[in-house]
């Protein structure tokens, strides 16, 4: 037997005609949508404030119109976490809009993941597993809307329905935790964000299909997408996003623990890749919740230095504002000189280089009125060729996120079926703390190193590949190379020195390495780079985006033999 489950969405925002297209591109069991991140929560934390009746994303159920009519007439289920806050509202607007186009589907939800707010928390949710999702698909449901579950529990719950695995089925469970994994970012395992992108016909790239897995009963799969559509699947899109956002060898969640470092994929055809081999464990005893608060407010100005003498009127300007600014002191003053500029160039634009401030306080009037004050009144006293890229309005308010854990048996997960019957939803018989595991896992032998031979000076990008994101205040970079004889050069060369060398802004933060050999990656954990995370917007890329391409575009010494 085989289930087919596609995804359809990889973000709050995301393609809106996927849904569409995967119910009408090719054979299709479930599908299902992401909607959710840490960004997301604090955004629906702020709506739910606003309307009660809200908290959910809107997109979804707009995408439902046509969505519940086409997955009703080729019998595709249908899953999403777009509950956000509140899915039993999102439930109630489906039952609604069922009745209306005349579709008879059967709705339920999963509820249970949010978590009493503390002070000047938005919102508080604990990162449910699939079992609530497979109760309500063994009751009929033709759609099923959660709130915060794992990515991967879109996958695992449909799985367990569909196969009858239970809770100690740690192989099969874990296996689909991978799958589910390569599918939640949509069309990043589909040639989308592709570190190799150049090697790849470009119109193929340019609207990539949404992926797939055909997953079997002993927890295997192949992750392919549907005929004809644009993008490509091979080992490197499905070991990029493997590597995105997780960490060493174990990869823990609610359903299971998975051990990543037991992957293997095999490239079976052209966009198909198998996913097997995969282990599992029992899940560790507390569930990651994520906190979601007001931190204050934030504004910024960037101001642009044309020309000659980009460094003096840098030090101008900012000695300028720093004494506007002395006496309302905000908390968080940063500046920062991005030298976008060239020497004698052909354009304005390219002759420009970008000073941006950035200035937070709870106070809202401390980075409002003082700020575009401090900036605006320098339009004629400052530096030569002085404009900003806009002027400052009022301070924006910014979100902080914060990981905690709590007890799987506090959380009160729970199954709300299409005919209204709330069904508890256990915790997993058994656990395993991962902070107390006897057997670590034993760090993996590395291969012989290549010999000595001659180098070139280039882009570690000219054989490795990389990816990388956020989790909170730390940000991971997945490295991996494509062969062999490129995994006994990296492995041994890129050790976490010359990471932190290469990436000047580590050198303070703790950077943990993580060796995968059958994926021939190095995983590496950034902690505190991304200060209180995504909504907090600390960093130039807040989100540890383009952390991995700046990584590649460092140079080395490169072996001859592999280039």
């Amino acid at each position: 037997m085989i289930l087919r489950i596609g995804n359809a969405s990889g973000f709050y925002g995301d393609r809106f005609d996927a849904v569409r297209e995967m119910l009408t591109g090719g054979e299709l069991d479930v599908l299902t949508g992401d909607y959710l991140a840490e960004l997301t929560m604090l955004i629906l934390g702020r709506d739910l404030l606003k309307d009660p009746s809200a908290g959910y994303a809107k997109t979804f159920l707009r995408q439902m119109e046509e969505g519940l009519g086409l997955a009703h007439e080729r019998g595709v289920r249908i899953v999403a976490n777009a509950g956000g806050l509140n899915p039993a509202g999102l439930a109630e607007a489906l039952r609604a809009l069922a009745a209306r186009l005349g579709v008879p589907a059967r709705i339920a939800h999963v509820e249970g993941d949010r978590l009493p707010p503390g002070p000047d928390v938005l919102a508080a949710n604990a990162y449910l597993g699939g079992a609530g999702i497979a109760a309500c698909l063994g009751a009929g449901a033709d759609v099923v809307v959660t709130g915060r579950v794992t990515d991967a529990a879109l996958v695992t719950g449909p799985a367990q329905w569909f196969f009858g695995w239970g809770p100690e089925a740690y192989d099969e469970l874990a296996g689909a935790v991978v799958a589910g994994h390569v599918l939640e970012c949509g069309t990043q395992a589909t040639g989308g964000n592709y570190a190799f992108f150049t090697g790849h016909d470009p119109a193929a790239l340019r609207r990539p299909g949404f992926p797939l897995a055909e997953l079997r009963a002993d927890g295997s799969a192949v992750i392919t997408k549907h005929p004809g559509t644009g993008g490509l699947v091979d080992v490197g899109t499905v070991t990029a996003q493997l590597l995105y956002e997780t960490a060493g060898a174990r990869y823990a969640g609610p359903d299971v623990t998975a051990r990543l470092d037991t992957v293997r994929l095999t490239q079976e055809g052209q966009d198909r890749v198998r996913i097997d081999g995969v282990r599992g464990e029992a899940p560790p005893p507390t569930l990651k919740a994520g906190l979601c608060r007001l931190g204050g407010f934030r504004n910024e100005v960037v101001f642009v230095l044309t020309g000659l003498d980009i460094e003096a009127k840098a030090a101008l300007v900012r000695a300028q504002v720093d004494d506007a600014l002395a006496k309302a002191a905000p908390r968080d003053v940063r500046w920062e000189l991005v030298r976008t500029d060239r020497e004698d160039a052909a354009t304005e634009e390219t002759a420009s280089a970008l000073l941006r401030l950035v200035v937070r306080d709870p106070d809202p009037e401390k980075v409002g009125r003082t700020l575009t004050g401090a900036a605006i009144e320098l339009a004629l006293a400052s530096y030569p060729g002085f404009h900003v890229t806009a002027p400052p309005g009022k301070g924006d308010p910014y979100g902080v996120f914060e990981s905690v854990y709590v007890p799987v048996g506090e959380v009160p997960h729970t199954a709300v079926l299409p005919d209204g019957t709330r069904v508890p939803v256990p915790p997993p018989p058994r656990s395993r703390a991962l902070a107390s595991v006897p057997d670590p896992v034993p760090e993996p032998e590395l291969p012989p190193p290549l010999p000595p031979g001659p180098v070139r000076r280039l882009p570690l990008g000219r054989i490795a590949g990389a990816r990388s994101g956020d989790k909170g205040g730390d940000a991971n970079v997945g490295v991996w190379v494509r062969t062999d004889e490129e995994w006994r050069w990296l492995a041994h060369t890129l050790t976490v020195d010359l990471f932190r060398e290469l990436l000047p802004e580590t050198r303070e933060l703790p950077v943990t390495r993580h060796v995968l050999p059958r994926l021939r990656a190095l995983n590496f954990t950034v902690a505190g780079i991304l200060g209180e995370g995504v909504a907090s917007r600390a960093r130039f890329d807040p989100q540890a985006k383009a952390l991995g391409e700046w990584l590649r575009s460092r140079h080395l010494d490169l072996p001859e033999v592999l280039l």
